[in-house]
C-alpha cells in the first residue's frame, strides 16, 4: 500500500490496485472562515495543498468519506471530483452526497464490498458527552484485500472504548489517526491528542500508525514537532509511528515494514 498525505486527512490511498481518495477537502488556503468558538482565529484551510494534489485526484476508483465536515469534504472537493467517482459513505451521508450530484453514491452499512476490497465502517467519538453528540455523525473504516496490509482509518475520534474494540477485533497492520488535540473554547478535544496516540501503541504494539490531521485547521493545536517529541516521552517508538509532512507518501510493503 502506499499512503499520500495531501493535507489534514484528505490523502490518496493506493491499495489493492485501487486508487481510492480519502475524505476530498480541497479548498484553497483561507477559503473558509475561522471555526466559531475557538482559539487561533485564522481563516481555513491555513496551508495550502501540496502541488501533487491535482495529479493525485485522477483517475480515482473511488473517494472513502468519513462525514462531512468542512475540513473532511468541502465544496471544491464537490467541484473537482467527477460526478461519477464511487462514493463509499456513511449511511447518513448518502442523500447529502447525491444532492450535491454524485450519481453513484453506496452507504458502508456496516460493509460493502469495492472490486475485490472489503470496505467495514467503524464507530468514531468526535468528542465527548453533549460536544460529541452535536459532531455525529463520524465514522472510520477498515479495508481489507489479499496482499495488503489491514488499513485502519480511525476518522476523527478521541481514544475511547470502540476505538479499543476495533482494534482488538481488527488487528490492524496500519492504523491512520486523526490527531492535534482540535477544541472549542469549551470541553475537550475532539481528535485524538499525543496521549490518545500513545494509548492506540499500546493497544497494536506491532502496527504501523501514521498520524494526520496536523497543522491545516485553526483549532489544530499540536503539530508535528510537538508529536516528535512527546509521543517518544509518552513511550512510543516514532520508527513504526510515522508523521507525514503535506505531499509525501508512506508505502508499506509488508506488515511490520514502513517508510516515509
Amino acid at each position: 500500500m502506499r499512503y499520500t498525505l495531501l493535507r489534514n486527512a484528505t490523502a490518496l490511498l493506493e491499495y489493492g490496485g485501487k486508487r481510492l481518495l480519502i475524505d476530498p477537502s480541497l479548498d484553497p488556503a483561507g477559503a473558509r472562515p475561522a471555526i466559531a468558538n475557538t482559539l487561533n482565529q485564522r481563516p481555513n484551510p491555513l496551508v495550502e495543498l501540496p502541488s501533487i494534489w491535482k495529479q493525485s485526484i485522477s483517475d480515482l476508483d473511488a473517494c472513502l468519506v468519513t462525514h462531512l465536515h468542512q475540513d473532511h469534504f468541502d465544496a471544491t472537493g464537490a467541484r473537482v471530483i467527477p460526478t461519477n467517482t464511487l462514493m463509499l459513505a456513511q449511511p447518513e451521508d448518502v442523500a447529502t452526497l447525491t444532492e450535491r450530484g454524485f450519481s453513484l453514491v453506496m452507504a458502508v452499512d456496516p460493509d460493502a464490498e469495492l472490486r475485490g476490497i472489503s470496505v467495514r465502517r467503524t464507530p468514531a467519538s468526535h468528542g465527548s458527552g453533549d460536544i460529541a453528540r452535536a459532531m455525529a455523525p463520524v465514522s472510520g473504516f477498515v479495508l481489507r484485500t489479499n496482499g495488503e496490509p489491514v488499513v485502519y482509518i480511525a476518522g476523527d475520534t478521541i481514544w475511547y472504548d470502540d476505538v479499543e474494540r476495533v482494534i482488538a477485533q481488527e488487528q490492524p497492520d496500519v492504523i491512520i489517526v486523526n490527531a492535534s488535540g482540535a477544541s472549542f473554547l469549551q470541553g475537550g478535544p475532539i481528535v485524538m491528542t499525543a496521549e490518545d496516540v500513545a494509548q492506540v501503541r499500546r493497544a497494536a504494539p506491532m502496527a504501523t500508525i501514521v498520524v494526520v490531521h496536523l497543522e491545516a485547521i485553526n483549532h489544530c493545536h499540536e503539530t508535528r514537532a510537538y508529536y516528535r517529541q512527546r509521543l517518544p516521552e509518552l513511550g512510543v517508538n516514532l520508527s513504526a509511528t510515522l508523521i507525514p509532512e503535506n505531499g509525501e507518501a508512506v508505502e508499506i510493503a509488508n506488515v511490520g515494514e514502513a517508510s516515509v
